[in-house]
């Protein structure tokens, strides 16, 4: 069964951090890119970073970028994105993607 599940959303502070984990399986993860995007509520899914499939190379939107940071292991079929700094406009389900796979999320608030 094809599946991605993303773990490690919750509730923080501005100022905190998170570190999101996508678990895989069903699939070769390691010839895949994975991205993750955001969605808040009224908004427009928002794409947030990106990781190649051997782990060299990594994007971040303008939004995110200097505090977010994208991570994989391929022998775990893990992928990670540790949320640093987070601010109120983070808020939002985060999903991980790979091809046409979508995980349903994980909720991240960032409230005080």
């Amino acid at each position: 069964q094809v599946q991605l599940v993303e773990s490690g959303g919750g509730l923080v502070q501005p100022g905190g951090s998170l570190r999101l984990s996508c678990a895989a399986s069903g699939f070769t993860f390691r010839t895949y890119r994975i991205n993750w995007y955001r969605q808040a509520p009224g908004k427009e899914r928002e794409w947030v970073a990106y990781i190649d499939s051997a782990g060299d190379r990594t994007d971040y939107a303008d939004s995110v970028k200097g505090r977010f940071t994208c991570s994989r292991d391929n022998y775990k079929n893990m992928a990670y994105l540790q949320m640093n700094n987070l601010r109120p406009e983070d808020t939002a389900v985060y999903h991980c993607n790979a091809g046409w796979r979508w995980g349903q999320g994980t909720q991240v608030t960032v409230s005080s």
